[in-house]
């Protein structure tokens, strides 16, 4: 098991291992975000943060919701709005320290316009 925690360490998230890969899209949100996305199960994912400590922000087809701390305002994960839709969630792996990851393989998603991985 490894965690995820945001800056304040209000939210933290627990996953079983290390991610295989790491995700940077270009889409609009997640470019200003900055984030690196680490997908599991959702199942897999553990979500910990007292009540009122998180909100939301969903955009577009409002299928996502992006989840941040209301403290330190760090993205901390995405998970779908109607679970039945997929049963995964990305994580920030920003939010991992370093050395919990060690060497992983960043794969560059084109979500600004044709949604697949390039190189």
């Amino acid at each position: 098991m490894i965690a995820a925690t945001c800056h304040c360490g209000a939210v933290r998230v627990e996953v079983p291992r290390k991610p295989r890969s790491l995700t940077n899209c270009n889409c609009s949100i997640c470019r200003r975000y900055g984030t690196l996305w680490a997908y599991y199960k959702a199942s897999e994912v553990r979500v910990s943060a007292a009540p009122g400590a998180t909100s939301d922000y969903a955009w577009g087809d409002r299928r996502l919701r992006f989840v941040r701390c209301n403290i330190c305002a760090c993205i901390t994960h995405w998970e779908h709005i109607l679970p039945a839709a997929s049963s995964r969630v990305g994580v920030n792996a920003r939010n991992f320290e370093p050395e919990s990851l060690g060497p992983v393989r960043i794969r560059l998603l084109d979500g600004a316009s044709t949604w697949k991985y390039l190189g």
